[in-house]
């Protein structure tokens, strides 16, 4: 199982979102999602978001919270664990993505962009609940087949 994270960094009533348009065989092509990407040997989570958010945007992290812990499983990908966290940046200027392009979206309207099914649900836990939670999320092809969230309250 590969372990990633993904970030959303926030300021300002919104988060930078990442339209995924450039990278070639991309299992994300036109989606829109976080910043984030693989760990490197020897890395904690904390240390590949610092690296990747910086690599991906330009971005200095001011600070920075784990929301959740996912779970992708895959009949087609190599499964999943990916770190979930939000950010507050230094700066609002980013550079630009090698990966996409990168913008600043309404929280409100993000749900309203072309993202994974199983994105739109740790979406509206972070856009609705303050506490850590799990998800595992489970893909046939790029079809959601289940779906599992627990809260620090249990299961939902």
């Amino acid at each position: 199982m590969i372990e990633t994270t993904l970030c959303y960094i926030e300021a300002h009533g919104k988060y930078l979102m990442l339209h995924r348009t450039k990278k070639e065989n991309d299992l994300n092509a036109g989606k829109w999602i976080g910043v984030g990407g693989k760990l490197e040997p020897g890395e904690t989570p904390d240390q590949c978001l610092v690296r990747e958010v910086r690599e991906e945007t330009g971005l200095v992290l001011a600070d920075y919270r784990l929301r959740a812990k996912i779970e992708f499983i895959s009949d087609v990908w190599e499964d999943e664990l990916m770190y979930l966290y939000t950010a507050t940046p230094e700066t609002t200027e980013f550079a630009d993505c090698e990966e996409g392009e990168l913008a600043w979206v309404e929280k409100a309207e993000v749900m309203r962009l072309n993202l994974w099914e199983g994105d739109r649900i740790f979406l509206q836990e972070l856009l609705t609940r303050g506490e850590e939670f799990a998800l595992r999320l489970e893909y046939k092809g790029d079809k959601l087949i289940a779906s599992e969230l627990k809260t620090q309250k249990g299961q939902i």
